[in-house]
């Protein structure tokens, strides 16, 4: 069985003085939240699509479902997100693991919240690629030049541009085999995760590339609120709204 996870524990530190944590901010008529589940809803792929938030938003948030998605929330469960982000992935995988049980071919589609404008296509290559072969990410190539710092004040090292890609979300991956990876990290591993992929590269399997797009972007700063809402009333746009 394949399931949505959609990502929604954040606080939104980087959004500045605001009330309420950024994917319940709104863009065009509704929440941001609400625009990331609507991308799920249309594909019948999925079994069920879960929503993990914070505890205090977790009435919130299943009052939002319900106001916006209708019929659709049937499929929709919210559930109370983890301390760090692996641990809020390793909480949809004990939910599917009590309700459900997990096989060796569950598939989660893992997405932050706050990546609106994903596309079709990003989601039907994810769960392509996470069924044949057990993780998937979505990158888009870098276009600007990376440089390293180890001091934060000079530079270490500027790496080949060509070999550069920019993490996006959807990340897609073998459930069973994901909870099996996580659980055998030391804590010192643990500790510099960035994101689930990196489980992956660290017990050295491989993680597959789906192409992303450009204007997927990840609303994080005040700016990001602006460039959504102007996509959405571009006509490439005016469909998501």
């Amino acid at each position: 069985m394949i399931y949505g996870v959609i990502l929604a524990g954040g606080v939104g530190s980087r959004m500045g003085n605001v009330e309420k944590p950024k994917q319940y901010l709104t863009i065009g008529s509704k929440p941001i939240l609400i625009h990331t589940i609507e991308k799920f809803c249309v594909h019948d792929s999925f079994e069920k699509l879960l929503v993990l938030c914070p505890d205090t938003w977790l009435e919130t948030t299943k009052s939002m479902i319900h106001q916006y998605l209708g019929a659709a929330e049937k499929r929709i469960v919210v559930l109370e997100g983890g301390d760090t982000r692996n641990e809020t992935i390793m909480n949809s995988i004990r939910y599917i693991e009590e309700t459900d049980g997990i096989t060796d071919d569950t598939l989660i589609v893992t997405h932050d919240s706050v990546r609106p404008f994903l596309t079709y296509r990003i989601i039907e290559e994810n769960i392509k690629f996470g069924l044949e072969y057990g993780a998937a990410d979505t990158v888009i190539k870098a276009t600007d030049t990376i440089v390293v710092s180890e001091d934060g004040k000079t530079i270490t090292s500027v790496p080949n541009r060509a070999s550069m890609y920019q993490g996006q979300t959807p990340q897609t991956f073998n459930a069973k085999k994901l909870k099996e990876l996580y659980y055998a990290l030391s804590e010192e591993e643990k500790k510099i995760l960035t994101d689930a992929s990196k489980i992956f590269v660290l017990k050295g399997e491989k993680v597959y590339l789906v192409e992303g797009e450009v204007f997927n972007i990840k609303i994080t700063y005040p700016y990001d609120l602006q460039v959504a809402n102007a996509f959405l009333q571009s006509d490439e746009g005016k469909g998501m709204n």
